[in-house]
């Protein structure tokens, strides 16, 4: 069984109340043809029509971006977070065969709805794991504000899921109004991901928490390729300035390699060797980002499991990554398997 940790989907009734409940026109109508022109993010039929083509496979399920409390004021987020957080612990149960479990939303511009809410969504509607984004409307995951949830997941015991976030209207130059050529999301999603991890690293938030599981979309984005860079730039700062001006119990590249680091580069065997030889063999598990590529996401799954199935380890090994590493981290029902 390939059991792919990070695909996005669009319940229905979680999207008819977003587009009734958000009052931005503009967001609201970017929201459903954002919905209309990817069918497999609502119609099921078309979503297993895909799914079908792979023997042996299953999905965890995640609300598709953008963040629901960077569109919607706090106490609308919180409702439209229990909605979605009910259709996807609704379609778990009644798609067992097609979905091993769902990742939670959370209210996260209100800190303590945002751990109420992942208390329920773990312990009863038995969502598996929660999402954060790599900004929280513009503030860094190593805010101090954010640590009660940090600190619910870890007494939960589940992981927390990073997915990038990087918007056009950042420009990539002083004096041009947005984003050109699509880099905001080429370029700018993996080092928002290699951002929100070095935030966490520096911060210590790592640190104060040693057990807590995070899960980095895009295998790691810029990490696994830039971690000679950062382990020599912390020496060479040092050796500079005669003394330590960044204090850890543990190298940074201790605390970057407790990530885990998902599969979902688009089918680059080079990148996923890149992040493997960084963070080993149990820190990787299997994912895609489907459905968002112009075949309704077959392309993303089919160029996935190739990429894995092209790394040079054996049959076991690749086991670890199609199934075993998200079934220990999820802690999923073993019966599936």
């Amino acid at each position: 069984m390939i059991v792919d940790a990070y695909t996005h989907i669009l319940p229905a009734k979680y999207q008819a109340e977003l587009e009734a409940k958000v009052t931005d026109r503009d967001m609201s109508l970017n929201s459903a043809r954002y919905a209309q022109t990817i069918p497999t993010l609502m119609d099921l039929d078309a979503r297993f029509k895909v799914m079908d083509a792979f023997d042996d496979y299953i999905q965890v399920i995640s609300i598709a971006s953008p963040p629901i409390y960077s569109i919607a004021p706090s106490e609308i987020a919180a409702e439209l977070c229990r909605i979605a957080n009910d259709e996807l612990a609704a379609l778990v149960e009644k798609y067992p065969d097609r979905f091993a479990a769902g990742i939670a939303c959370l209210p996260l511009t209100d800190i303590e709805a945002a751990v109420t809410e992942a208390e329920r969504a773990v312990k009863v509607l038995r969502l598996r794991a929660v999402e954060f984004h790599t900004d929280i409307n513009g503030k860094p995951l190593d805010a101090p504000e954010l640590m009660p949830v940090y600190e619910k997941m870890v007494e939960l015991d589940r992981p927390i899921f990073i997915h990038p976030l990087r918007e056009m209207t950042i420009p990539d130059y002083e004096g041009e109004s947005s984003s050109k050529y699509r880099v905001w999301t080429k370029l700018g999603w993996p080092y928002a991901t290699a951002l929100a991890m070095t935030r966490l690293v520096y911060g210590g938030v790592l640190e104060k928490l040693p057990t807590l599981k995070l899960v980095t979309h895009h295998c790691g984005g810029l990490i696994p390729y830039l971690a000679g860079r950062i382990d020599w730039n912390d020496d060479f700062n040092e050796m500079r300035m005669g003394k330590r001006d960044l204090y850890l119990k543990e190298s940074a590249l201790t605390y970057y390699r407790r990530f885990f680091y998902d599969t979902a580069v688009n089918g680059n065997t080079a990148a996923l060797e890149c992040g493997l030889s960084f963070a080993g063999l149990d820190q990787m598990v299997f994912a895609t980002d489907m459905p968002f590529c112009n075949q309704m996401g077959l392309r993303l799954i089919r160029d996935t499991i190739e990429s894995v199935e092209r790394l040079q380890i054996t049959a076991v090994e690749k086991r670890k990554i199609f199934q075993e590493n998200a079934v220990n981290l999820m802690r999923l029902p073993l019966g599936k398997f």
